[in-house]
């Protein structure tokens, strides 16, 4: 009789933690942890960009939300609201293809940030807040965290995993 045991849950990641140049800047914001390297040698990870999936370019110019229209405007006062909405919807279906219940993204973004976001004035000031990604994934259901929160989602997936 064979035994099957069931597939571990998959984590939706900033594909920046994975060292991809995807980041506004085309900077390099690569996540080191150990708990990460499991995961990844493990194959849970669903690496996305929610930004360049939409069509946003790298390098582009930095976005932030306005917290009073809740619009996402460029540096030079660019409506791009669209494409982050696309990108975040893209990250759900990915999530919903892979059925997908945490995430790892990127604290701060104005499309990942889960606990704050920059303020909307670039002049470096975070607010509490989420991005736009975050926001619809969690009135999904889906559970996001960040790389300060990664021992909260360990700890949720130890929990929902059946055969630890």
């Amino acid at each position: 009789m064979k035994i099957t045991t069931p597939p571990l849950d998959k984590i939706l990641i900033s594909a920046c933690f994975l060292g991809q140049r995807v980041r506004y800047n085309g900077e390099i914001k690569s996540f080191t942890n150990p708990t990460l390297e499991k995961w990844r040698q493990e194959g849970r990870l669903v690496a996305i960009c929610p930004e360049v999936i939409s069509g946003l370019p790298v390098p582009r110019a930095p976005a932030e939300i306005n917290p009073k229209t809740n619009k996402v405007i460029t540096i030079e006062n660019i409506d791009v609201t669209k494409q982050f909405n696309y990108g975040a919807k893209q990250a759900l279906d990915l999530c919903k293809k892979h059925k997908i219940k945490f995430a790892l993204l990127k604290e701060s973004s104005p499309s990942c940030g889960s606990q704050v976001i920059y303020d909307g004035s670039f002049s470096q000031q975070k607010i509490a807040g989420e991005g736009v990604t975050t926001k619809l994934l969690r009135q999904h259901g889906i559970m996001v965290f960040s790389e300060d929160t990664i021992a909260l989602l360990a700890e949720q997936i130890k929990d929902s995993d059946p055969t630890s």
